[in-house]
């Protein structure tokens, strides 16, 4: 019971973080990588732009970004889920204003996935598997609602390795930013949460077997901007 209760509070207190960040959000991500959070997700859309993806699921899709760049691969359809309503609102917005129809934002749960085995072509999730309350269960529900022959990529942080990039990493992600997210968000624990959880995140060769042991097949990585992030790539 404990433990459930811990995975509970930290579900909640996911939820009630980027609710209450969800306005600065965008901004944020923006300012605090330098624009390279941009490049990264483009990323995404040439790992599957070969494999031309007609039904795609992002998961944890937050305000949508990751949505709408992979909108250039014209799919028939893209659905984004989260659990953070407010974060879906201000996506809805940008949606409006863009005039985008084939691209649907819904609420919803990472790890209870309402859809049926096998929908979707391309399931993608950036920077949002280190919040899973239970990583293998949402990892599995991603690849039961993938097609066979679909295609998985998982963008999220790592941790550099070489010096003296890694020095220099650390102590921006552990002083710098923590700073300047809470100076223009007003929020007192969602840029500290960040570096937590990225620290506590398993990256590397022990993610790479828990897609495995999630179902999914022949998982890849590929390290970008010396390490501050990789790509996990998969498939069915």
């Amino acid at each position: 019971m404990p433990q459930l209760q811990k995975k509970q509070a930290k579900k909640e207190r996911v939820r009630l973080m980027f609710n209450d960040i969800a306005h600065r959000y965008d901004f944020l991500n923006h300012f605090l990588s330098l624009g390279i959070d941009i490049q990264w997700r483009k990323k995404v859309k040439r790992y599957l732009k070969p494999f031309q993806p007609k039904e795609i699921l992002d998961v944890a899709t937050g305000t949508g970004d990751l949505a709408i760049e992979l909108k250039k691969l014209n799919p028939d359809r893209i659905i984004g889920i989260d659990i953070a309503i407010e974060m879906l609102t201000v996506g809805n917005e940008k949606l409006s204003k863009k005039k985008i129809s084939n691209i649907v934002l819904q609420q919803g749960d990472s790890e209870n996935l309402k859809f049926n085995d096998e929908t979707f072509d391309a399931v993608t999730v950036a920077f949002g598997v280190r919040n899973f309350e239970n990583l293998n269960k949402g990892l599995a529900e991603m690849c039961r609602v993938m097609k066979k022959g679909g295609h998985v990529a998982i963008l999220e942080f790592s941790k550099p390795k070489s010096f003296p990039f890694k020095q220099f990493y650390n102590f921006y992600f552990k002083y710098i930013l923590p700073g300047f997210g809470k100076l223009i968000s007003k929020h007192n624990d969602a840029y500290t949460y960040l570096p937590e959880s990225v620290e506590s995140f398993a990256e590397d060769v022990t993610f790479l077997k828990e897609m495995e042991l999630a179902g999914f097949i022949e998982p890849k990585q590929r390290r970008l901007t010396f390490g501050v992030a990789t790509l996990y790539t998969g498939s069915k």
